[in-house]
């Protein structure tokens, strides 16, 4: 009897391999892998939700008069209630996801596109991409812009006649971009998290840093957002017009800084900016294998590629990604515009409240970002808008749109009706053409060539359907916005000149860099059209490594340190903390203007007589409050030799207590005594300095 139970009982299951514990660990395997897949997608969304929430509690705030100390633990709050909430949806949707599924629909391929009429676009956009990047190379090349504006609209209208074409001719839905692998978002993960670590030593000297990190000093050391001017005075003058309080990025890093009792340049640059360049690559690899038919990780390594190696130049996508990422601006090119057009993308295609939820969540994020998003996003939701309406899905896209740009819009028109901007004299001087525009950002020369090639033939090598059609939309709108005479109309009509030259910033240009290396080879061996694509890719990196200027080169204006350490050459940095030691007198500082510079980085407790002559057009330059900033400080730099009479009227009027030059500057340690100065503090070389103190 016995034997016959111990038959019973000890079949199939003690066989190695099928037992229970095997079938929980192969559970916890998929389990594990399926968390790994999905961690991007985790991860940004959620970083948009959160950040989308601190920036309506951050303008919520100015109702109530919180201090942003209070506002941060208020979020704190909120981002673990919406954790919590997020967690029981989940859940419900795993439940609902276990039941047995409907029939899926029958999906069909995408219509293939008419041979003759393809040819025609892809000539017309090989000229358009040539004569573009070729065009300003030399002096005198004799390359009229006309011909690649022209080329590139005809390449851009063709195109989008021939994706709509298709899309008409393939009404059943078409197969969806497949789930992201474990293995592929391992990649993704694994290159975000050495772009980040990267980030604690490449450093830029960025001008703007004195008003972007500065007002996050201005903010941990004071709790309070500071609505008027806080880099002349202590938020006694206007504001600048050009910077109205609708960013919350800046007030952000301020107010973690002060909750977790560390230097805010230090939670800006060691805290933020890793997380912030893990959360723009993994947005640049969402949109690239939603978009890409094929081969997205060969995509995705090309589009970094491209932004590690072409920089250089101030305009550059490259400039705009790590070395200035923490700068509101920054983040929104790098991170928002992908994102906006993958969840534009998932909303077109499911049509579901969740991707919407996400466009409003991402749009309210950008303008905590930047106010520019308030004129790039109404160009973006447009030109996916209008190549929506073409397709008849005019519902779908107004709703799209106007999720897109109510927020943004909305709070530069309310921030206008309460803090009234004041007219910048010589704010708006700046404006650079079509031409001009496509060189600062899509460059010149080879790179400038394939920048076009992306440009005009991206679309065509989309994922047929809504990524084409979204591309092509993006394509049309730059392509129109290039032609000549139409940023001269725009400036004219709306004003805001000095930032026109952003328009390229509505394409997801590097994703498009990245499609082009997806290219469908025509060969007879799957391996063969692999292999192909791998050399086009090569091709297009040597192209990046040789023709144009890496992110970590001098010429881009980074230093590559041994260490982590801040944004700022770490000689000024040292003079400002010597500075902000000394036992100084009540007044102001005059220093040399990098030092200046440099100070308000440091702390706001140190005042300075000019942080940065460039923010003097929100001024009255022809005011003795520009007038003797700018005499003070060519002083303090050696650069003219004033009289004691001009110098001693602006010392009094701006009520200087302390000045410090290089000992270099023979002519004004000379003059200071005569000023009434007396010196009290000298700083021996690298560096050397002398400081003096107003008599009395």
């Amino acid at each position: 009897m016995t034997q016959v139970k111990d038959a019973v009982v000890t079949p199939a299951s003690a066989e190695p391999g099928t037992g229970p514990s095997a079938v929980q660990r192969q559970g916890l395997t998929r389990l594990v892998s399926a968390g790994i897949a999905a961690a991007p997608a985790l991860l940004t969304d959620a970083a948009v939700l959160a950040f989308a929430l601190w920036t309506v509690l951050y303008h919520a705030a100015f109702i109530f008069s919180l201090a942003p100390s209070v506002t941060f633990k208020i979020w704190l709050v909120g981002c673990v209630l919406v954790a919590g909430v997020a967690l029981l949806r989940a859940r419900r949707r795993a439940a609902s996801a276990a039941a047995p599924a409907a029939d899926s629909p029958a999906t069909a391929s995408p219509a293939p596109l008419p041979r003759r009429w393809l040819a025609v676009v892809l000539i017309a956009a090989a000229v358009a991409a040539v004569t573009a990047g070729l065009a300003g190379v030399s002096a005198g090349d004799g390359i009229s812009w006309w011909i690649p504006a022209a080329a590139g609209a005809v390449a851009a209208v063709g195109g989008m006649l021939l994706l709509r074409r298709s899309w008409l001719a393939t009404p059943q839905p078409v197969p969806a971009a497949p789930a992201p692998t474990a293995l592929q978002s391992t990649y993704a993960l694994v290159i975000s998290g050495l772009v980040a670590i990267s980030s604690f030593f490449l450093a830029r000297n960025t001008p703007d840093d004195v008003y972007y990190v500065g007002k996050s000093v201005w903010v941990a050391e004071r709790d309070i957002v500071p609505l008027r001017d806080f880099l002349f005075t202590e938020n006694v003058a206007h504001a600048m017009g050009s910077q109205p309080p609708i960013a919350s990025i800046e007030v952000f890093a301020g107010a973690l800084a002060r909750v977790i009792g560390i230097h805010a340049a230090s939670a800006t640059w060691y805290v933020l900016l890793p997380i912030m360049a893990v959360l723009a690559i993994l947005a640049l690899w969402r949109l690239v294998h939603r978009w890409a038919p094929r081969r997205p990780m060969l995509a995705f390594t090309v589009a970094v590629a491209f932004l590690y190696l072409v920089a250089g130049g101030d305009a550059a996508l490259g400039t705009f990604h790590l070395p200035r990422l923490y700068e509101g601006k920054g983040m929104f090119v790098s991170a928002v515009i992908p994102l906006m057009w993958l969840y534009l993308t998932e909303w077109f295609d499911t049509r579901s409240r969740r991707s919407l939820l996400l466009v409003v969540a991402l749009s309210i994020t950008a303008v905590g970002l930047t106010t520019t998003a308030a004129i790039i996003l109404p160009m973006l939701a447009g030109a996916g808008a209008f190549a929506m309406l073409l397709v008849g899905r005019w519902k779908d896209a107004l709703i799209a749109g106007a999720a897109a740009v109510a927020y943004p819009v909305g709070s530069v028109v309310v921030s206008q009706l309460v803090f009234p901007a004041v007219a910048a004299t010589g704010a708006d001087a700046a404006f650079f053409d079509a031409e001009y525009t496509y060189r600062r950002t899509l460059m010149v020369g080879v790179v400038g060539v394939v920048c076009g090639l992306a440009l005009w033939c991206g679309p065509l090598l989309a994922r047929r359907r809504t990524p084409a059609l979204l591309a092509a939309g993006a394509t049309l709108a730059l392509s129109v916005l290039l032609i000549p005479g139409v940023l001269e109309a725009l400036s004219a009509v709306s004003g805001i000149s000095v930032v026109l030259w952003r328009v390229p910033w509505l394409l997801a240009l590097p994703t498009l860099i990245g499609l082009l290396c997806t290219v469908d080879v025509p060969a007879p061996a799957r391996a063969l059209r692999r292999v192909a694509s791998v050399g086009i890719a090569a091709a297009m990196v040597a192209s990046f490594a040789l023709f144009a200027t890496p992110m970590w080169s001098p010429q881009s204006w980074v230093e590559v340190h041994d260490r982590p350490t801040w944004k700022l050459p770490q000689q000024r940095q040292g003079i400002a903390f010597w500075i902000k030691d000394l036992d100084r007198p009540d007044g102001l500082v005059l220093a040399p203007s990098v030092i200046m510079r440099t100070s308000l980085v440091v702390t706001s407790r140190v005042r300075v007589v000019l942080p940065r002559d460039f923010y003097l057009v929100e001024y009255d330059l022809n005011s003795d409050f520009a007038k003797d900033r700018l005499l003070l400080s060519r002083f303090a730099d050696g650069r003219t030799q004033p009289t004691r009479a001009e110098l001693e009227p602006a010392l009094q009027r701006l009520d200087v207590g302390t000045i410090c030059v290089y000992n270099g500057n023979t002519y004004a340690r000379e003059m200071a005594p005569q000023l009434g100065y007396t010196e009290f503090a000298k700083r021996r070389a690298p560096g050397a300095v002398t400081c003096f103190r107003r008599d009395g």
